[in-house]
C-alpha cells in the first residue's frame, strides 16, 4: 500500500516515475562510470586492482553509512525537500571528482559522492513506495530500473568517449551537469510528499525508527535477501572491463559498444521483467530470473580471449539478466516495508546494499590478480561464488512476506 497519497492520473504517474528515474540515472552513471574507466585509471594513476577496488568501494561504504545516519531521520522530513538537498549535494562531491588530483584525493572525492549519491536511491525507491500502489510497483520498479538502461545505453558511452578523447575527469564534470539539470525539473515536477509524517507517531529518540524497523524480522529477512543478489553481482561486476580489456584482448575503444548493446537489451528486458513480475508473481519472476542469470555470471568470468561479437553476445545476456533480476527483488523488499517505515527501512536497506556491494568488490579484487600484460586470474573463482550465492537467494526470496 501507499501512505495517503492522492491517487495519480496515468499520464502523472509516468511523468513522476521518469523525474525519478532521471534523478537515479545521474546517480547510475556516476557510480557505473568507474567500472569502465577502470583501465585508464589503472594507467594513468599508476595504481593496481586492489587500489581500483577500494576506489569503487570507498563511494559504496560512504554510502552505507550515509545511509544510517539518514536512516535515524529521513520518515521525519518531507520527502521533495530532502530529496533536492541531497541531489544538489551529490553534485557538487561529483564536480569534485572532476577536480582530484590525485589517488588519495579521488579517493576522497568519491567517498563524499557516495555518501550522496546513497542516499539518492533509497530517496527514489521510497517514493516509489510512497507514490505507487503495490499492483503496479512492480512495473514501476522496471522503470526505475530502465535508468541503469539508459545509463548504459547513453550515459556510460557517452562518458567513456569523452574520457578517451578528453581524459578521465570529463565524465564527472558531464554527471554534475546531468545532476543540475535534473534538480531543476525535480524541483519543479514532484509533489510534496508529507503523508507519511501525519501518518507516523514520530518517535523522541532519532533512533527508535530504526530500532523500529530492526526488531521487524520480515525486514531483516528482506535486508538479507537483498544483500545476497547484490553481493552476487559485485564480486563480478567491477571487474568486467578490465577482463574484457586485459585477458579478453578487446580494444578500449570497443567497450562503449559493449555497453550500448548491454543498455539498449536491458532497456527493454527490465520493463518486461518488471511486468511479468506484476502478472505471474514477484518470487517466481525473481526466481526464474535469478536462474537465467547463473549462465552469463559463469561465460564471463571463463572468457578468453574472443572475436567481439561473440564477447558482445555474453555481456548483453550478462547484462539483461544480472541487472534484470533486480527489478522483480526490489519490488518484493519495498513491499516488504510497512508502510510508515517505508522511508527508514528504504535507508537503511540502502546502507546495507552499499556495504555489501563494497565489500564484494574488496572481495573480488583480493581474489583475481593481474599479470604484467594486464590478464586477469582467478576470476572464474569470482563466477563460482556468485553463483553459490546466487542459488542461497533463491531460496531465501520465499521467506519474505509482503504488504
Amino acid at each position: 500500500m501507499s501512505v495517503a497519497v492522492a491517487p495519480l492520473t496515468p499520464e502523472r504517474e509516468r511523468i513522476l516515475l521518469l523525474t525519478l528515474a532521471g534523478i537515479q540515472f545521474a546517480h547510475i552513471v556516476d557510480f557505473m562510470v568507474m567500472m569502465p574507466l577502470g583501465p585508464i585509471l589503472m594507467r594513468e594513476l599508476t595504481v593496481g586492482t586492489r587500489e581500483f577496488g577500494l576506489l569503487v568501494s570507498a563511494y559504496t561504504f560512504t554510502a552505507a553509512v550515509s545511509g544510517v545516519l539518514v536512516a535515524s531521520f529521513i520518515d521525519r522530513f518531507e520527502r521533495k525537500r530532502l530529496l533536492l538537498a541531497v541531489l544538489a549535494l551529490f553534485a557538487v562531491a561529483t564536480l569534485a571528482c572532476a577536480l582530484a588530483p590525485g589517488f588519495t584525493t579521488l579517493l576522497l572525492a568519491r567517498a563524499a559522492a557516495g555518501a550522496f549519491g546513497g542516499v539518492l536511491g533509497a530517496m527514489v525507491q521510497t517514493m516509489v513506495g510512497d507514490l505507487i500502489p503495490f499492483e503496479r510497483r512492480g512495473r514501476a520498479s522496471g522503470s526505475i530500473m530502465a535508468a541503469f538502461s539508459f545509463a548504459t545505453v547513453a550515459g556510460v558511452p557517452a562518458s567513456l568517449y569523452l574520457a578517451n578523447h578528453l581524459g578521465w575527469r570529463s565524465p564527472f564534470v558531464l554527471v554534475a551537469l546531468i545532476s543540475c539539470g535534473f534538480l531543476a525539473i525535480a524541483w519543479r515536477l514532484l509533489p510534496v510528499l508529507r503523508g507519511h509524517i501525519a501518518a507516523t507517531d514520530t518517535p523522541a529518540h532519532p533512533l527508535a525508527a530504526m530500532a523500529a524497523v530492526l526488531r521487524d524480522a520480515n525486514h531483516l529477512r528482506a535486508l538479507a535477501f537483498l544483500s545476497l543478489v547484490v553481493f552476487a553481482s559485485f564480486m563480478v561486476i567491477p571487474y568486467i572491463t578490465i577482463h574484457i580489456v586485459g585477458t579478453v584482448r578487446v580494444a578500449q575503444d570497443d567497450i562503449p559498444l559493449i555497453y550500448l548493446c548491454g543498455g539498449v537489451a536491458s532497456f527493454f528486458s527490465a520493463r518486461w521483467i518488471g511486468r511479468l513480475a506484476d502478472r505471474h508473481g514477484k518470487v517466481r519472476v525473481y526466481r526464474c530470473v535469478a536462474a537465467g542469470s547463473i549462465l552469463p555470471l559463469l561465460l564471463i568470468t571463463h572468457l578468453g580471449p574472443a572475436p567481439l561479437p561473440a564477447v558482445l553476445a555474453v555481456t548483453t545476456l550478462f547484462f539483461m539478466l544480472v541487472p534484470g533480476r533486480m527489478v522483480p527483488a526490489m519490488a518484493i523488499v519495498t513491499s516488504a516495508a510497512q508502510p510508515k517505515l517505508r522511508g527508514t527501512f528504504l535507508a537503511i536497506n540502502a546502507a546495507t546494499l552499499q556495504f555489501t556491494s563494497g565489500m564484494a568488490a574488496v572481495v573480488g579484487g583480493l581474489i583475481i590478480t593481474t599479470d604484467a600484460a594486464g590478464a586477469i586470474a582467478r576470476y572464474d573463482w569470482s563466477g563460482y561464488l556468485a553463483t553459490a550465492i546466487t542459488l542461497l537467494a533463491m531460496l531465501a526470496v520465499g521467506r519474505i512476506r509482503m504488504q
